[in-house]
């Protein structure tokens, strides 16, 4: 129970102010004139302006309510190191208990996870969140057991009580953390990208080594050692050895005593593009043919095209020797011998044996698709006579022999139950309403797949692979009908785009491939294969643990499955002979970029409320009240601030003036005022 006295004026108060002020006005007049009695109209207008303002005698029936203490508890990945989860769990009961044992004091334990992805700690959104939802009038203080590693103190909310910090971790504590300073996304493949790496370490360093053995793995393959300082930048040159995605792991030894392996890694995935795409296209004569594959070429911006066309035919006799055909000499020593290795690409279109490439030239063609090399074969009447390309050194190459028989007739190109499967034939657009082709080499093919039919399901593209290298023989001339729109046309630009990519082994063109597509922590698993079953996946955890996973067909050839990773680093997967690598989320998280605890993050929110640090190993500190705008920690206490907050659960209030009373106490000294008055 509170009682007070208020006012509740029957009128407003400047009104008030004014009859008050007059009512002075008259007083002071008749005290400066003398008059007997002023002395009583002075109490009866003090009694008529104190009624006015209506004096009220108020009564509350208030329930006390309790003060608020907010103890948030890091449970972010960094507090899983060390001895930090035995000292949070001990000091988070021990603090809970003593602030139980408190009167009048409620405790709101509040659990801090890592933030959502890789943002880090999140405690000062949590606090705000918590505070949103209790009255700030009751918060008495905020105490945060954590190890100062929080990543979001931009966030931090007004305060309404002191803030207290118990610091995790110990004194001795020291770690040692790999940085990649920069790694671009792509890279072109075969030439050096310059890597800045840092090895630094933090805390409190033992003597150590002035250098690190560092380890790099490109796609899960061994590793090559280096010995590097520690605590300098280190630029390393690193060059792709493949096209799409490359998987580079850095990673440093783990030392004694070091409080964490977890930032020892460093996991880049970069893409490997190729710079240009050199590709030599030798005519063996005009056709009109031969301009689409030049403007298909040239439409690209990334190719470099080198076109050698025969203009003239050796048995064409008209006297003019062949090397003054052109207004240079070509190149064909230099091109087809000395610098055959430099093309990614090579295209017969309607070439056949004149004596304009010797023997020894198309010999070297075919040690150059066994290193690796790719030759394209586009095939007209010339390929079925007896000057065709398979009756030179090439042949041996060619996955198939002409039988001389060349088809005239209309037909259209369809796809093979196997080239359904081929990612080069796969899914090609609107396969159904393809133009017609009118020409056809007949040939019977002894190796490679053929994925493409014509006129009544004979050969017409068959793919093969030749040592290190890949031949495509496409058995008709007629292609370029499918750019000028024939019968509604046809895909040909996908077509040559994919045959030219997987010729050049690109690997989401490969017939056996196996590869991932991380989101997040899931990964898309994907197996493509000319088969039509697939054994199950092997994912190998960075751990070292193993699943096995079965793959299911989604389209033909291509079989896929997902997998949650319940951790962050390298995976391995394996499929038979198959096997890739993918990196979910960063090798080193956010949470151990930076392991060891410090205060220095909360000093700037903890001073304004004069709060305290204090150091888990040192032993927990004694709890007292303290005034507001007192400091709120000492040596070896902290400081709550009670609030006395109260709920009001009924009022009552009585006049101290009633009207009647008023009335006879001003009467009674306006009467006297006047007989004094009368008397005198």
């Amino acid at each position: 129970m509170t009682a007070t006295v208020m006012f509740d004026p029957l009128i407003p108060w400047p009104v008030l102010a004014v009859i008050a002020a007059l009512a002075l006005a008259g007083i002071l007049l008749a005290l400066w004139r003398g008059l007997a009695g002023w002395a009583w109209r002075a109490m009866a207008a003090i009694a008529l302006v104190a009624a006015l303002s209506g004096p009220v005698y108020q009564v509350e029936d208030r329930l006390a309510l309790t003060d608020i203490v907010v103890m948030m508890i890091d449970q972010s990945a960094s507090q899983s190191l060390g001895e930090r989860p035995d000292q949070m769990l001990q000091a988070g009961e021990a603090m809970a208990a003593t602030l139980a044992a408190r009167a009048n004091t409620e405790v709101r334990r509040v659990q801090v996870p890592d933030g959502e992805g890789d943002t880090g700690t999140a405690l000062m959104r949590v606090l705000s969140e918590t505070l949103a939802e209790e009255p700030s009038a009751r918060i008495a203080g905020i105490i945060v057991l954590s190890d100062g590693q929080v990543h979001d103190m931009a966030r931090t909310p007004d305060l309404p009580a002191p803030l207290h910090l118990l610091l995790s971790g110990q004194k001795s504590d020291w770690d040692r953390r790999l940085i990649v300073r920069n790694a671009p996304a792509f890279a072109i493949i075969g030439e050096p990208v310059t890597l800045t790496i840092r090895i630094e370490d933090s805390g409190n360093v033992p003597t150590t080594p002035p250098l690190a053995t560092l380890e790099i793995s490109i796609d899960g393959q061994p590793p090559e050692r280096f010995n590097v300082p520690v605590g300098q930048d280190i630029e390393l040159p690193v060059s792709l050895p493949h096209g799409g995605r490359n998987v580079i792991q850095f990673l440093v030894a783990e030392q004694d005593g070091e409080i964490t392996n977890r930032n020892n890694t460093a996991l880049i995935q970069m893409n490997g593009v190729r710079d240009r795409l050199r590709v030599l296209l030798v005519s063996g004569e005009p056709h009109a043919g031969g301009r689409t594959w030049r403007n298909l070429l040239k439409s690209d911006s990334s190719v470099d095209l080198v076109h050698f066309t025969i203009l003239r035919p050796p048995e064409k006799q008209d006297g003019v020797p062949v090397d003054e055909l052109s207004l240079i000499a070509f190149p064909t020593r230099e091109l087809f011998l000395e610098k055959i290795d430099e093309f990614d690409l090579i295209i017969f279109d309607r070439y056949k044996r004149r004596g304009i490439l010797p023997a020894i030239y198309l010999d070297n063609v075919s040690e150059y698709v066994a290193k690796g090399g790719a030759v394209l074969i586009a095939a007209g009447p010339d390929f079925a006579s007896a000057d065709s390309l398979f009756r030179s050194p090439l042949g041996r190459v060619i996955p198939a022999q002409p039988s001389a028989r060349v088809i005239e007739d209309r037909y259209k190109p369809k796809v093979t139950d196997l080239g359904m499967r081929h990612p080069v034939t796969t899914n090609l657009p609107n396969a159904d309403n393809w133009g017609s082709w009118l020409r056809q080499i007949d040939v019977e093919p002894d190796k490679g797949s053929i994925v493409m039919t014509g006129f009544e399901g004979r050969p017409l593209l068959i793919l093969d692979r030749v040592g290190e290298g890949r031949v495509a023989l496409l058995a008709s001339d007629h292609a370029w009908l499918w750019s000028r729109g024939y019968e509604g046309g046809g895909p040909q630009l996908e077509l040559l785009r994919r045959l030219a990519h997987w010729m050049m082994k690109e690997p989401e063109l490969e017939e056996e491939a196996l590869w991932a597509e991380a989101t997040g922590q899931t990964m898309r698993i994907i197996r493509s294969t000319l088969s039509e079953s697939v054994g199950p996946v092997t994912v190998t955890r960075p751990d070292g643990q193993s699943v096995e996973l079965t793959l299911n067909e989604i389209t033909p050839g291509r079989f896929e499955t997902l997998y949650d990773g319940p951790e962050i680093g390298l995976y391995r997967l394996a499929e038979g002979a198959q096997k890739a690598v993918i990196g979910l989320g960063p090798a080193a998280p956010r949470e151990f970029e930076d392991t060891i605890a410090t205060p220095a993050l909360f000093q700037p929110v903890i001073a304004p409320l004069r709060g305290g640090i204090f150091r888990l190993e040192d032993g927990l500190p004694t709890v007292r009240n303290v005034r507001a705008g007192r400091p709120a920690s000492g040596r070896g206490w902290i400081g709550l601030t009670p609030r006395g907050a109260y709920e009001t659960l009924d009022v009552t209030q009585t006049p101290l003036l009633p009207v009647w009373l008023v009335l006879l106490i001003a009467s009674a000294f306006i009467i006297t005022g006047w007989m004094r008055e009368g008397r005198r």
